[in-house]
């Protein structure tokens, strides 16, 4: 019984030091993430990797960089993937030295 009113008070302590974030709240931060260049980057990192930051908020900037992440890394995949096919192709399309004799032509 003990164990439960401990962490009954824990809990009750950790939503006194942050409480919950309020509409108005989550309107700024979408705002700041989503309008505002150059802004966003820094904020995002400051939320995500901050000591004194509403936890909901941190969670959220870090779910927001790791998705930016998967992304940015599916781009590249795709990119990559194209520009090998292009250059294949542009290979097959002008004889064995490809890039070389369309530059020289």
């Amino acid at each position: 019984m003990s164990d439960d009113n401990n962490q009954y008070d824990n809990n009750n302590q950790y939503y006194e030091n942050y409480p919950p974030m309020t509409l108005g709240d989550w309107m700024i931060t979408f705002l700041i993430l989503f309008c505002i260049p150059c802004v966003n980057i820094v904020m995002i990192f400051i939320w995500a990797f901050g000591s004194d930051v509403n936890p909901s908020k941190k969670t959220f900037c870090q779910a927001v960089l790791i998705v930016i992440a998967i992304i940015t890394v599916i781009n590249l995949l795709i990119f990559m993937s194209s520009m090998m096919f292009m250059m294949s192709e542009i290979g097959h399309s002008h004889g064995q030295y490809g890039m070389i004799s369309l530059l020289l032509h």
